[in-house]
């Protein structure tokens, strides 16, 4: 079956809203782990995860960092407006530039109360303690998002600096709470460097020093990739099957290191994360592209949602990554950088990776339809048990080490 015929009511589960975690747990890998492997279940904590990967594995994680992308403007006649952060306008090239600009930047946002932001009216958000003012302008109406020309002040201060000061962590909508001052530290994971995303790729989140020494110490290796999440991993299909979702884009970016480290590696691959696991496949298919002499949308969407469901895979993953390493040789790049629309769903063939850390995910979500095509119909299984022993779901819930079915 073609996933485009994929009915997503086939992919549900009851989530009380009891079982959502809230909060995080004081101590991060403190969490309950589910292992599946050959169709077995078994329980630990993320504290002895490394007792569950093979020696010789390499460990892929999401480096991506949440930026405070809530900002909360006032009205001249009183009141306030919600502005979300989403993405870059178009016309910045990337999420670093982006993130790099100085006195002004055009950002594609979600705006709370947008009928009572008259046109032309611009609205402020005073930050004293940081000594700017924030003002926002809306610039365009598009279908579902808005983009708004940001100007702030103090020249001084990169549009980074300026969101850490005056925005609010981005809980996930399902956490239905306010974020308080320790979400800045718990929403976070530790090995953050690239920041970009609203939202956390949560996998990553019980994560600890402890955890990533007993890894090392086992001779796990660990490879770091980038994708900065969106605000699109909580969009929900509303379509009867997947013919008719649209799936969201999502920046990437792969150093030579990480692409060197992925053609070297003889042992398993784990991917850290539903985005590490996407950004990894789809390195392949970009990989594959250049083999067969394709053109990359580097500046657009190198991989759309359908390309490994209808496009030939012609090269080992070796040649994948030997082509993506002599395009950036001969290119002089430091990094790969593009977006990722690659919508992984039962049908998919994995290229890359043999297993996932991942968290419990919605009903009816892409990402629940991503450890389908992992693991097939054990999905259930997993998720039945999950529910039946009290493990916590969804971003500050518990989690699992899933070993592709093969």
């Amino acid at each position: 079956m073609h996933p485009k015929d994929l009915r997503i009511e086939n992919f549900t589960y009851a989530l009380p809203d009891e079982r959502i975690a809230k909060y995080p747990l004081e101590q991060r890998d403190a969490s309950r782990l589910l292992v599946y492997k050959d169709g077995l279940i078994t329980e630990d904590t993320y504290h002895h995860i490394s007792g569950h990967i093979p020696t010789g594995a390499l460990m892929a994680f999401n480096q991506t960092k949440v930026v405070h992308a809530r900002l909360l403007f006032n009205k001249p006649t009183g009141g306030a407006i919600e502005v979300f952060c989403l993405e870059p306008h178009a016309s910045l090239p990337d999420m670093q530039t982006a993130m790099l600009q100085k006195g002004q930047v055009w950002w594609n946002c979600l705006v709370g109360s947008a009928k009572k932001w008259k046109d032309g009216i611009a609205l402020h958000l005073q930050c004293p303690e940081a000594g700017f003012t924030l003002s926002a302008t809306m610039v365009n109406k598009h279908e579902g998002y808005y983009t708004i020309q940001l100007d702030w002040d103090n020249p001084e201060l990169t549009f980074a600096e300026v969101l850490h000061h005056a925005g609010k962590v981005p809980l996930p909508p399902y956490i239905n709470r306010e974020a308080g001052i320790k979400d800045a530290t718990t929403y976070q994971t530790i090995f953050a460097t690239d920041e970009g995303s609203v939202a956390a790729p949560t996998a990553g989140l019980h994560f600890t020093a402890h955890i990533m020494d007993s890894l090392a110490a086992k001779g796990i290796g660990a490879a770091y990739v980038t994708l900065h999440v969106g605000a699109g991993t909580f969009k929900p299909v509303k379509s009867a099957t997947m013919h008719e979702h649209d799936m969201h884009a999502e920046w990437i970016e792969v150093g030579q290191q990480a692409i060197q480290q992925l053609l070297q590696q003889k042992g398993p691959i784990v991917a850290v994360g539903t985005t590490s696991l996407r950004t990894l496949e789809s390195l392949y298919w970009i990989g594959n592209k250049l083999v067969q002499g394709q053109p990359v949308d580097w500046a657009g969407i190198a991989v759309n949602q359908w390309v490994p469901y209808e496009t030939e895979a012609t090269c080992t993953t070796e040649e994948a990554f030997t082509a993506l390493l002599s395009h950036m040789h001969a290119n002089s790049l430091g990094k790969i950088i593009t977006r990722t629309q690659i919508l992984i769903a039962p049908g998919y063939q994995f290229r890359v990776i043999s297993g996932l850390v991942t968290n419990f995910h919605q009903p009816q979500s892409t990402l629940l339809l991503l450890v389908a095509a992992l693991i097939g119909d054990d999905w259930r299984e997993v998720y039945n048990y999950a529910m039946g022993h009290g493990f916590r779901f969804l971003s500050y819930g518990d989690g699992s080490l899933l070993w592709r079915k093969t």
